[in-house]
């Protein structure tokens, strides 16, 4: 199979028939071998009633049901699971990423002159204030942070080679960080395309000003993950040293000018050295402790599931041709 697009979403059922008939043209008029799957993170809407009647006239459809809102990230990562083709494109439900970008995507994947191809929505048709001053901030501190340069690491409109998304795992709220999760998994040949943005045509979208405060955070847990992960004792330990060492110094310092330089003074008690020295070397001793820690923890395995799904379509049905 030449392509897998998966599409995330939630209650998006107005735009759902008229973003697969869109898919199915691009697909039949360039000749591809192709799936649709899509995953539904718990919609409250009709969404999943209309993937079930687009999978019973496409056989090329296939859908995968939370049975709650696990987030973008799980709902990427179960699709990604779940792909077979050589290429992976991934967009949004909501028609603002334009299929007719596709085929194109999919050659310079196929080109093997990259791993990973993100869009970039240089034009866009969002709020000036709400959405693209905030978003271009967001992308600066994400580039000058990671070393991926990318102009828009929010984009959904991507394009993967089959072993990258079968090597990260996407979990928390990492989507707009998949690049970097590549970058850091050793796929270097990343690049990026200048992609349509069509101003949203149904509802209503689904993220607000919080997705930029928590993608600052990510990029710092990324920041941690990508250079500590599987390390923390080289950060932990190292302050835990060093703040160990301080208050040593101030102790040793203390020792020796109540023994030798002023015995008669004032009580070690009565200095702030004593209390910068005793507080120092309790931090020290925790930085330290949580380093250990931190490497007991890496070494463990995680089972627990980090999503729940409730129904499927056409995961492991034979495929006939399709006409639109």
């Amino acid at each position: 199979m030449q392509l897998s697009i998966v599409i995330p979403l939630l209650n998006e059922e107005e735009s759902l028939k008229e973003l697969h008939d869109w898919i199915v043209s691009v697909m039949q008029s360039n000749h591809f071998s192709y799936e649709i799957l899509f995953v539904d993170d718990g919609s409250t809407d009709g969404s999943w009633s209309i993937i079930s009647q687009l999978s019973e006239l496409n056989p090329y459809v296939k859908g995968i049901r939370f049975l709650k809102n696990f987030g973008k990230s799980q709902a990427l990562h179960a699709g990604f699971n779940l792909a077979k083709g050589d290429v992976i494109i991934t967009m949004d439900a909501d028609l603002q990423d334009n299929p007719e970008e596709i085929p194109e995507l999919y050659n310079l994947i196929q080109s093997k002159e990259y791993d990973l191809i993100s869009g970039w929505k240089k034009k866009r048709y969002d709020s000036l204030i709400f959405k693209n001053l905030p978003s271009k901030l967001f992308n600066w501190a994400a580039k000058k942070t990671s070393g991926v340069k990318l102009h828009d690491f929010n984009c959904g409109l991507k394009a993967y080679n089959k072993s990258v998304v079968k090597s990260i795992e996407v979990s928390g709220e990492m989507h707009r960080y998949i690049p970097v999760l590549a970058k850091n998994a050793g796929f270097n040949k990343i690049g990026e395309k200048v992609v349509k943005h069509q101003a949203r045509k149904y509802g209503h979208t689904k993220f607000g000003m919080e997705r930029f405060i928590n993608g600052f955070l990510d990029l710092i847990t990324i920041w941690f993950v990508s250079r500590f992960g599987k390390r923390p004792m080289h950060l932990f330990g190292a302050l835990g040293v060093l703040m160990f060492i301080i208050g040593f110094g101030f102790a040793l310092y203390l020792g020796i000018d109540k023994l030798f330089l002023n015995p008669f003074g004032r009580l070690i008690t009565d200095r702030p050295e004593f209390y910068i020295s005793l507080i120092s070397m309790v931090i020290g001793t925790q930085l330290f402790l949580a380093g250990f820690i931190g490497e007991i923890i890496t070494r463990s395995k995680r089972n627990e599931p980090r999503y729940h799904i409730s129904e499927e379509l056409n995961l492991n049905s034979e495929q006939t041709q399709y006409s639109l």
